[in-house]
């Protein structure tokens, strides 16, 4: 069991999906994206569960995209059809009824960011980072980073994260609202299994409804939006600023970009 990409438990109505490849900072490789949607998919038909929780093993929530692996067997596809191949697993997060928490204990980033984004509620690592670097390696943001971003921390903060690819703290996340709380590595995954535990108190059917209600009043559609993402990311990832971006994060060096 330890040895798989993706861990699965439950405890008491709680299920807790657990990304395990520590060494790669988690990072979404193609066996990843396959247990994970497996294991979503296994959730939403459980008729017992009140709450999911996602976390990570390791020092890492999840790094994003696995650079240094690729993703196999895409054949002809467009470079937007890979991204959504991609992005399609942890988008499901969001078709998930109960309430979801990403219980960050270390650093989300990039994709990573964004699956903790689809979550309804995130507990945070107070000193681990957390954002959308995507512009600070030539592309565009993905998994609907663009979308969900401005709808919780509002339209300035959000703008300012975006264009700067600034990573901030989780002390800072939950200062602005992106996290509820902010607590120590070792207190994350307890914090957030004491808020499913709250949650599992409520009537599992109003909470359900709730749910729904608080999206549908948003017009809530991010898998439209990661869509749309992918074709912007696309472009941006055939261009050579792209290239010395993710050169640049590899050789762990500054980039230099030229509008290219």
């Amino acid at each position: 069991m330890k040895n798989q990409s993706v861990l699965y438990e439950t405890k008491e109505k709680t299920g807790i999906i657990t990304l395990n490849r520590p060494d790669n900072r988690n990072s979404m490789d193609e066996e990843t994206l396959t247990t994970f949607s497996e294991i979503i998919e296994n959730v939403q038909k459980s008729k017992d569960l009140r709450c999911l929780i996602i976390t990570g093993s390791g020092n890492s929530f999840c790094a994003g995209a696995d650079f240094k692996q690729g993703f196999k067997g895409i054949g002809e596809m467009m470079i937007n059809e890979v991204l959504m191949r991609a992005y399609k697993p942890f988008l499901k997060v969001g078709e998930v009824n109960i309430p979801t928490i990403a219980a960050m204990n270390g650093h989300a980033i990039g994709g990573g960011f964004g699956l903790a984004l689809m979550c309804d509620i995130r507990i945070a690592n107070e000193k681990a980072k957390y954002g959308a670097n995507f512009a600070r390696l030539g592309v565009h943001s993905g998994m609907a980073v663009s979308y969900i971003l401005p709808r919780i921390i509002g339209l300035p903060m959000a703008n300012e994260l975006l264009f700067t690819g600034r990573l901030i703290t989780g002390e800072k996340a939950a200062a602005i609202g992106l996290a509820n709380y902010a607590v120590k590595e070792a207190d994350v995954l307890q914090k957030a299994i004491e808020l499913a535990d709250e949650i599992s108190k409520s009537a599992p059917v109003a909470v359900k409804m709730l749910k729904q209600s608080i999206y549908r009043g948003l017009t809530w559609n991010p898998v439209m939006a990661a869509e749309i993402e992918s074709l912007c990311q696309g472009k941006t990832f055939e261009m050579e600023d792209s290239k010395e971006g993710i050169s640049a994060l590899l050789e762990k060096r500054e980039p230099v970009f030229t509008g290219m």
